[in-house]
């Protein structure tokens, strides 16, 4: 708990965060009471205080910059969001909205609401909390069309085995006692120590297990060690109403005992040390893939917003979390004491060990039931236009643009959300001749070669408004050893700006894309020619980060407030004018580079050597270890989702897991230019010298779909905000619009295991 005092002075303190940096600002409870704040960074971590009262937390929040709860949530940006209710939150939120639209998945809807109900990662008391979902963990396959496999998400989970329902219902009906109200349980289906069970296998987990067990693992045959053991305790077991946690839908190496711990031995003999898992699931990655897969499968879309009425809404309190056989502990709900109001300080360290054991049911964010989610095939329907229809629309190439320069197209930007004040397709050529084409969605028209600019050196004011008929070379500014690619530039999300590096003096430099002016030239930091860009939008915040890779094979991240983007009225300001990090590791030039704000992680590979792995910060954490046959890499892509692929040098594609596991590895003829993965990492889009674009499947690497080829080289490549569009940038000076749907593939490959 921090005192007043404590706000004036960082004495004792320890650690320091910048005004500037904060992100977000959210209420927290702490023992079921609101004395707590909890504050997102710009660099991913964020840091949970707590306070002795709730008038505190409310000073405290005024003195902080006004940020609201970040931009994802479709919220304010105000003092007065940050200290709403989760009730609030959940009402003037539009998340509720998009899930139902299926603009979002079931897994960022359920982390949505389990963060504004005042789950956390930084407190095990309260834990974010996710359903089980499949109940078959003993066949050698698994159907995910059938619904037996899946669990009844209408029902808690202690009431899912009708004996032990009755066993719940008889306690409940026949207590009596004047101090403790009736409940249904005595135990939580979230818990610290659970937390710690399900994550004994890697750190920090294994200390704090540790520290609460007294130094020792807890007896072999109590270990998390089986899945399939886990879930009938959860059938059987009265105290044992246990639910999961977000990480068994993206995390494998939970279930592996990487660091040789002993476990112990089991009565029967067995050994514990890695989970088993079902026999479906040949490896961890496959297990997760298959349980994500099943969360986001229509079965559980048409009745998940049922369990979310017994965790978070209106079956949670009262008659009905009775009739739903949902009441717990009555320590374990918000409003049951008041902690300040315990003078004796035994009296108030006991009830709060209770809380601390019992576990905290989430705030309540709804009192009425919640709608169901629209139908895959509604939302289908509602998505398509007119045009959609039409003998054209069947096809799959939508367009081919051509464009008067006969330069190739070595850059293509999608940009296209429609929040944006000008949603577009940006293109550049390798003659560095770029293109504004408006884009008004698959039923509309892009209007290609609008605003047609030569970047500058620099600009006569007395011309700056003429400058689409004022064209200038820079040829020779770039170094003449720098080869153009997609890599050499980068669109910012807005639209706005081109970033361009490869010039001979050793900087990138910032354009407008509205006047194709010259707005700064960024020079600090690189000893050598900068050989490639990477952005990618903050998961919070609105912020931007820009990756610049060189030939003297550093790393710089630079850091771009998107709340300041207004480089063109102060060149050179506070964007760029420190790197955020500095990273090392290569020894020879870079030549491709990623970065995901959403995992914090920076990848990047050199001429002749391997792929490394950084931390936002700067730290190195690990080398990507492809096979002997892969020697250069040359386009890396990365999902928020964990996914990174790696295209090497005469056609060999690596996928590594988030933690640098080789996942697959394959061989292609084509020489590849361009490269996407899906928003969700399930599929690949690749294009070369063929003219081809192909569809693969990532887990397994399997070639789904080939459009039609086309009468060029492929040299870059985006696809649409909606994935309905793909546009190739072709080596004749072309781009070629292909219409996109993943779900053709979707469920014929991917329900059976």
């Amino acid at each position: 708990p921090c005192t007043h005092s404590g706000l004036h002075s960082s004495d004792g303190l320890h650690g320091k965060w910048l005004f500037t940096e904060i992100r977000a600002v959210f209420s927290r409870r702490y023992l079921l009471q609101n004395t707590a704040l909890e504050v997102f960074m710009a660099n991913r971590t964020a840091v949970m205080f707590n306070f002795p009262d709730a008038a505190t937390v409310k000073k405290v929040v005024h003195s902080l910059p006004r940020v609201g709860l970040g931009t994802n949530f479709g919220l304010p940006q105000t003092r007065r969001i940050s200290l709403a209710t989760p009730k609030q939150l959940f009402k003037t939120s539009n998340m509720m909205q998009r899930w139902q639209r299926r603009e979002i998945s079931n897994f960022e809807y359920l982390m949505f609401l389990n963060t504004i109900a005042g789950r956390t990662y930084n407190d095990l008391n309260q834990y974010p909390v996710f359903p089980w979902i499949i109940t078959n963990y003993d066949s050698p396959e698994l159907d995910l069309t059938l619904p037996s496999n899946y669990r009844d998400l209408s029902k808690p989970i202690g009431a899912l085995n009708p004996k032990r329902a009755a066993f719940f219902s008889d306690r409940y009906e026949t207590w009596e006692d004047d101090q403790v109200p009736k409940f249904h349980y005595g135990t939580h289906y979230s818990t610290s120590s659970f937390t710690l069970m399900w994550l004994l296998r890697i750190e920090p987990f294994t200390t704090f297990f540790l520290n609460f067990q007294g130094g020792k693992f807890d007896h072999a045959d109590r270990t998390f060690s089986s899945l399939s053991r886990a879930w009938r305790n959860c059938q059987r077991d009265t105290s044992d109403v246990k639910e999961l946690i977000p990480e068994f839908f993206y995390l494998p190496e939970m279930f592996v005992n990487a660091n040789n711990y002993n476990l112990g031995v089991m009565e029967d003999g067995t050994v514990v040390s890695d989970v088993d898992l079902p026999p479906w699931a040949k490896s961890s990655e496959e297990f997760v893939r298959i349980n994500r897969q099943a969360l986001e499968s229509e079965f559980v879309s048409c009745q998940l917003h049922q369990w979310i009425d017994l965790i978070f809404g209106y079956k949670q309190q009262g008659p009905e979390a009775a009739r739903a056989l949902n009441v717990f502990y009555y320590l374990t709900y918000e409003g049951a004491v008041n902690l300040s109001s315990i003078n004796d300080p035994m009296l108030r360290e006991a009830v709060e060990s209770q809380i601390r054991s019992f576990g905290q049911t989430p705030s309540q964010l709804l009192i009425e039931p919640h709608p169901p989610r629209s139908s895959a095939m509604q939302v289908y329907l509602l998505l398509q236009t007119p045009m959609m229809f039409t003998e054209q629309m069947q096809q799959d190439v939508i367009m081919v643009l051509k464009f008067p320069s006969n330069s190739p197209v070595t850059h293509v930007a999608a940009n296209t959300q429609p929040g944006l004040a000008s949603p577009a397709i940006i293109t550049v050529t390798a003659n560095r001749l770029f293109s504004v084409n408006k884009w008004h969605g698959l039923a509309g028209h892009q209007n290609a070669g609008e605003q047609q600019y030569q970047l500058p050196v620099e600009i006569d004011p007395l011309i700056a408004s003429n400058v689409g008929s004022h064209r200038r070379q820079i040829s020779d500014l770039l170094d003449q050893s720098i080869q153009i690619s997609s890599q050499c530039f980068i669109i910012t999300a807005d639209n706005r700006f081109i970033l361009l590096c490869g010039f001979w003096d050793k900087s990138f430099r910032v354009y407008s894309t509205d006047t194709g002016r010259k707005l700064t030239q960024i020079v600090f930091g690189h000893r050598d020619v900068v050989t490639c860009l990477a952005r990618s939008e903050s998961y919070i915040g609105g912020d931007c980060y820009v990756l610049t890779g060189s030939r003297d094979a550093t790393l710089l991240l630079w850091y771009w407030n998107g709340k300041h983007s207004s480089i063109g009225e102060s060149p050179g300001s506070e964007c760029f004018t420190t790197p955020r990090a500095i990273l090392t590791g290569h020894d020879c030039e870079v030549t491709s580079v990623s970065v995901c704000a959403e995992l914090g992680l920076v990848i990047s590979g050199c001429k002749e050597g391997p792929c490394l792995v950084h931390s936002m910060n700067g730290d190195l954490l690990r080398t990507l270890e492809a096979p002997e046959s892969c020697l250069r890499p040359r386009l890396i892509q990365s999902s928020t989702e964990g996914h990174c692929m790696i295209y090497y040098d005469k056609g060999h594609f690596c996928l590594f897991s988030v933690n640098g596991k080789l996942l697959r590895h394959m061989e292609v003829q084509d020489n590849i230019k361009a490269m996407l993965l899906s928003r969700d990492g399930q599929y690949l889009l690749t294009g070369g010298d063929g003219g081809v674009v192909s569809v693969w499947q990532v887990f397994d690497l399997k070639q789904l779909f080939t459009f039609p080829g086309c009468d060029a080289g492929i040299r870059s490549m985006a696809m649409s905000h909606d994935q309905r569009c793909i546009i190739t940038g072709m080596a004749s000076g072309s781009i070629v619009l292909f219409y996109n749907d993943f779900n053709r593939w979707h469920h014929e490959y991917q329900t059976r295991y």
